[in-house]
């Protein structure tokens, strides 16, 4: 029995927190498992996995060699499916993280649009607005919507976006158009709790520099679906991502405002875990994505 195969049946072990649920899932049996285990300890000189008969953990040297297995067997993966896909072969699961703001937007239909385009995919998506940690929750792809900062991963841009500053008309007549950022400090706002900035929101001057302005208001809330459906209602100025204003400002019951005060860069990005070898399924997703939205979204 060769020692990939051993591998293999540690990390299907671990990753099923135990051996019956692993010959579960593999359709093996509990005691090849096992042996497998115990042949690759053997071949190690090592213990892995601590076993009795209520308990199941992993040793120290255990957790070392999970990590390091497990971005072993994902190149090995990503290598076989690259020799497969140069003969067309696109197919097998995609774990994908994307925010629920890309969900929830029109421009959440690309992931739709490509699984009815790809039937031999699996689109495995989980949607969270938290920044997941590709490789240690072996994930294949995430969607960012953000400005990237430097990161180890591997990033494509996808599209650029604006964050419009908005507000409705209600409220202009209320308190009129500021004209500059800072008068914010004392005009009611509607935090976004998802953005990292939350109360402390950023501006650039005409020189360029950047400048933080303090807000509040007497809505949070970590949607933006919900911060435009308040910022309609009057209840504040918000900012919002281009794609979930554009019905509202189409309709001017929003408006923006400061627009010559707000920054850029900001942009849908494709994230992936560095790798030697990118699965053909991966690229083809990715590249599915940059085509749909340069066609769909061509502001």
């Amino acid at each position: 029995m060769d020692t990939l195969t051993r591998m293999r049946a540690f990390v299907d072990v671990v990753e099923a927190e135990g051996f019956s649920a692993a010959a579960r899932k593999v359709g093996r049996s509990k005691a090849l498992l096992s042996k497998y285990v115990r042949e690759l300890e053997d071949e190690l000189g090592a213990l892995l996995l601590n076993r009795t008969t209520r308990k199941f953990s992993l040793t120290e040297t255990g957790h070392t060699y999970y990590r390091r297995v497990t971005e072993i067997l994902r190149e090995i993966d990503s290598l076989s499916e690259t020799v497969r896909d140069s003969a067309g072969d696109i197919k097998g699961r995609i774990k994908l993280s994307a925010p629920r703001t890309f969900a929830d937007a029109p421009i959440g239909q690309s992931l739709i649009d490509f699984a009815a385009a790809h039937p031999e995919i699996t689109l495995d998506i989980h949607l969270d607005d938290r920044f997941v940690d590709l490789v240690e929750e072996g994930f294949d792809l995430a969607i960012r919507i953000t400005k990237l900062e430097d990161s180890s991963l591997i990033a494509r841009r996808l599209a650029p976006f604006s964050v419009p500053l908005c507000v409705s008309p209600a409220l202009i007549d209320k308190n009129g158009v500021p004209q500059d950022p800072r008068a914010l400090q004392h005009l009611p706002c509607i935090i976004d709790t998802n953005s990292r900035y939350r109360h402390n929101w950023i501006f650039r001057d005409k020189d360029g520099a950047q400048f933080t302005v303090p807000v509040n208001g007497r809505m949070e809330v970590n949607s933006p679906l919900a911060v435009r459906s308040a910022a309609v209602a009057g209840l504040g100025f918000a900012f919002l991502p281009d794609f979930i204003a554009a019905p509202e400002l189409e309709s001017g019951r929003l408006q923006r405002v400061l627009d010559d005060w707000l920054t850029d860069g900001a942009g849908i990005f494709a994230i992936y875990p560095h790798r030697r070898y990118l699965p053909g399924k991966v690229r083809a997703l990715v590249d599915y994505l940059a085509r749909w939205l340069k066609e769909n979204c061509p502001g």
